[in-house]
């Protein structure tokens, strides 16, 4: 795989660290999630741009790495695997932004405010057309 000519001459930090994740989590290709980001990571609006770039570079990678699909090749991928299965502190930032695509595509749970059933089945509950007074003795 090719190293893009933007990462090769980096101008900021920012483009540092594009270089050196890069060159650690080599992929094939793109990382793309359309079952659970149908317009793409980038317009979710669940990741920063840094965020969304660093998936769509090394997310194939992780991915692999996270199912077990592939072996860790050097010390930041083991980091990597080692903060995300275990349950410490998350400090690599590979890690904290995988763990976060984790947390995003997780099932929802849904919360009613409504009851379920009919209000003369729960008990303590008063009957849909009575009043306060039949119940009171």
């Amino acid at each position: 795989m090719s190293i893009p000519p933007w990462l090769l001459a980096p101008q900021s930090v920012h483009q540092q660290l594009l270089r050196e994740i890069f060159m650690s989590f080599e992929s094939g290709k793109p990382f793309n999630d359309f079952q659970h980001f149908a317009r793409g990571i980038r317009r979710s609006g669940n990741f920063t741009i840094n965020e969304s770039s660093l998936l769509e570079q090394c997310g194939t990678a992780m991915m692999e790495l996270y199912k077990g699909n592939r072996k860790p090749q050097d010390e930041q991928e083991k980091l990597f695997l080692e903060q995300i299965t275990g349950n410490d502190v998350i400090t690599d930032r590979n890690a904290k932004v995988f763990s976060k695509y984790l947390q995003v595509i997780q099932p929802r749970h849904l919360h009613r405010l409504c009851s379920v059933g009919n209000d003369d089945e729960m008990p303590g509950m008063m009957g849909s057309g009575g009043s306060s007074e039949e119940n009171i003795e």
